[in-house]
């Protein structure tokens, strides 16, 4: 559900494990059990997901930086919020789905002993804060308190639009060298529920022991999340080229695929901001946000994270259907191709695959 983004797995199961080993619950509830009246906040990272350079690492030691003990750095963007804001959060809500953002939503609800909703503001992982229900429902205030690891914090009271709350954030997390924890969207519960993608939490609970049970009985754990959400298996290949550039807090490239088994002499090109947006196949434009495209090790089914990808790795493309509020005209222009800067019609994946599919094109399989 990160379509390459969202964070690593690594860093996720890390985070996890964490809360385990000091005694707290994770959990989530539902969004009609928290009242109306409660106050509720999201928090995440802003920056770039590029792997950190030599020269930065360098950089960082030459400073003196060490990472702050006094408190977790993404709980204390929350409290910041909360003082500047005089609220008192009662509820963290996703802002999207990967392995590091459910993650973290889970730690600071966990630590900070509030409850966490089942469900997220986009139902996979972006790239920018437009491309949220929030935005698109007009509920973004354009404030936010940001913290970092090396214990530097930030309130931001009022930005003019949210294009520019996310490059404030985008260039805090670069003054950072890297990321910066970021608390924002605070919402009444009662406005929340009206924009929540509601259980998302527990779908990709399901679709995680959906994969373990497969390998566990020798299935392909792909086919088997497939049929489980009704996505379908776009492509199987290797990387033979990888083209990125780490830029404004962004992390963007271009990924080139080359088939392998049926899908031999083709190839599948995809471009990414920090996320997987806009494929080519054979050459002619194809599946785009803000339906998800994510790529797949195909002997263990786990989704990639841009940030780790290499050329050379075996992978499976696999497509979904985006949220249907963003294919909307209004939603297509926070998360369409041409709010990424191409000038690509979009199609709505169903329709693609349907075409495909009375073609009888072997290249593909539902």
């Amino acid at each position: 559900m990160g379509t390459g983004g969202g964070g690593s797995y690594q860093e996720g199961k890390k985070l996890l494990k964490e809360v385990i080993d000091e005694g707290l619950a994770i959990n989530w509830v539902d969004a009609e059990n928290i009242p109306d009246d409660v106050w509720t906040v999201t928090v995440g990272l802003h920056g770039s997901i590029a792997p950190l350079s030599q020269e930065t690492l360098d950089e960082i030691r030459c400073q003196g930086l060490a990472e702050a003990t006094d408190e977790w750095y993404l709980v204390k963007a929350v409290r910041e919020l909360g003082e500047a804001l005089d609220y008192d959060f009662g509820c963290i809500v996703p802002a999207e789905l990967g392995p590091d953002s459910v993650a973290i939503p889970l730690a600071v609800g966990a630590r900070m002993e509030i409850p966490v909703v089942d469900g997220d503001y986009i139902g996979r992982a972006v790239p920018e804060e437009t491309q949220s229900t929030y935005c698109l429902y007009g509920k973004q205030r354009n404030l936010f308190a940001g913290a970092d690891r090396w214990g530097n914090t930030v309130f931001v009271k009022h930005a003019v639009n949210t294009h520019a709350l996310e490059r404030m954030a985008k260039m805090l997390a670069v003054a950072s060298y890297g990321d910066i924890a970021v608390a924002t969207t605070p919402l009444l519960a009662a406005e929340m529920k009206h924009i929540l993608v509601p259980g998302t939490l527990s779908q990709c609970l399901q679709i995680g022991k959906t994969i373990r049970l497969a390998r566990e009985n020798g299935a392909d754990p792909i086919d088997a999340v497939l049929e489980m959400v009704g996505g379908w298996r776009l492509f199987d290949g290797w990387v033979s080229r990888l083209e990125t550039e780490d830029r404004d807090g962004y992390y963007y490239g271009t990924v080139y695929i080359e088939g392998r088994g049926k899908f031999a002499g083709q190839t599948l090109k995809i471009w990414f901001k920090n996320e997987n947006q806009v494929t080519w196949l054979n050459g002619e434009p194809w599946i785009c946000s803000p339906d998800l495209v994510s790529l797949i090790y195909r002997e263990n089914g786990r989704g990639i994270y841009n940030g780790e990808l290499k050329e050379g790795d075996e992978v499976a493309a696999i497509g979904l259907q985006g949220v249907e509020a963003f294919r909307s005209e209004a939603g297509l222009s926070l998360a369409g191709p041409r709010h990424f800067g191409f000038d690509i019609d979009y199609v709505p994946i169903e329709d693609l695959m349907l075409t495909a599919e009375t073609q009888s094109a072997p290249r593909l399989s539902k």
